[in-house]
């Protein structure tokens, strides 16, 4: 009797305990984190860094989960990435593209597996996104220009060293800066794209190009890192704080560039703001939610809901209020020669 007691306990605890497992599995499965992908170009740029932080600490927030990827730059590689990303059966796919015009097939590859996909900062052209978040992109080259116009009010020629043409936001860029010339007197005399937006691509151009380097009266470069090297080039030739030189980024050496007065402006967006707003928007997409107050953004053969995040012209005079008080830099790294003395 003892026996078939046991026997018959040890089936109903059995038979129990698997139908517990099956009722926990099928909560998991309906209780399941948000997977996030996010492939990122590289972080050869100083920001990238800190918009990934933010990015993957907000969505956190929020319930999801983030796999990044890091291209370094190689558009096949990224390709692969997205591929492994899509097997992984993520619910959103945020994308920074090492070239714009390259990833049309991996996009539809997502999308038809129901994977919702984000351009992030750097449009992807000719492919049906479901969302694109970044900054105003012709208004950071009216900002470039209008700083260049101050200090060229007669006019001048100036030099254009840009990032790669295959990222599609330096066209914005230009499209914006050459608008916001025309009637200034100010010619683009010579352009050069920076291949893979490393700065030294600027000082060996600058270099090798001595004639129209010298002829310049003001120079606009694609980011801070190009522009760090243009200073370089002119601090060797004596001319640096007598040239307006021009960047985007906010980067911390530009700052203190500008400060210094060797650098004229850099152009500050808020990465926070676009990082938060990113991971706020694909983990909305991955409830199947809507993203409200967006515009419209034409990539090529689509029309893509745009979130538009608009940028600040900074120089000495708002360092304090916009880059400090901002909390973007700490005051004793911008001001390093006022902490040294």
């Amino acid at each position: 009797m003892v026996l078939v007691v046991l026997c018959v306990f040890c089936l109903t605890g059995c038979g129990s305990s698997t139908e517990d497992r099956g009722e926990l599995a099928e909560k998991a499965d309906s209780d399941g984190e948000i997977q996030i992908g996010i492939a990122f170009d590289s972080f050869l740029i100083e920001r990238w860094e800190r918009d990934r932080d933010i990015f993957v600490s907000r969505a956190r927030d929020l319930g999801a989960t983030v796999n990044v990827q890091n291209a370094n730059g190689d558009v096949s590689k990224q390709k692969d990435q997205i591929k492994y990303l899509i097997e992984k059966n993520m619910d959103v796919i945020v994308l920074i593209p090492v070239d714009s015009s390259a990833l049309q097939k991996e996009v539809q590859e997502a999308r038809s597996a129901g994977i919702k996909v984000i351009a992030y900062d750097r449009l992807v052209t000719d492919a049906p996104l479901d969302l694109y978040v970044s900054f105003d992109n012709e208004k950071v080259g009216k900002l470039m220009a209008d700083a260049i116009i101050d200090e060229l009010p007669l006019g001048g020629r100036i030099m254009k060293i840009n990032g790669p043409s295959k990222d599609f936001n330096v066209s914005l860029v230009n499209k914006g800066f050459d608008e916001e010339i025309k009637g200034h007197g100010i010619i683009a005399f010579d352009t050069y794209y920076a291949s893979e937006w490393k700065g030294e691509e600027a000082f060996n151009y600058l270099s090798e190009n001595p004639d129209k380097a010298d002829r310049a009266d003001a120079v606009m470069c694609g980011n801070d890192s190009l522009a760090g090297q243009a200073v370089r080039y002119y601090s060797e030739k004596r001319r640096a704080g007598k040239i307006p030189i021009v960047g985007q980024d906010a980067d911390l050496d530009a700052c203190q560039r500008i400060v210094e007065e060797t650098q004229t402006m850099t152009v500050y967006k808020s990465i926070e703001q676009l990082a938060k707003k990113a991971a706020e928007s694909a983990v909305q997409l991955a409830k199947g939610n809507t993203i409200a107050d967006v515009s419209v953004m034409q990539n090529g053969k689509y029309e893509i809901p745009f979130v538009s995040i608009s940028p600040i012209m900074v120089t000495k005079d708002n360092m304090d209020s916009v880059i400090i008080n901002g909390g973007f830099h700490l005051r004793e790294d911008v001001y390093l020669k006022e902490r040294q003395n």
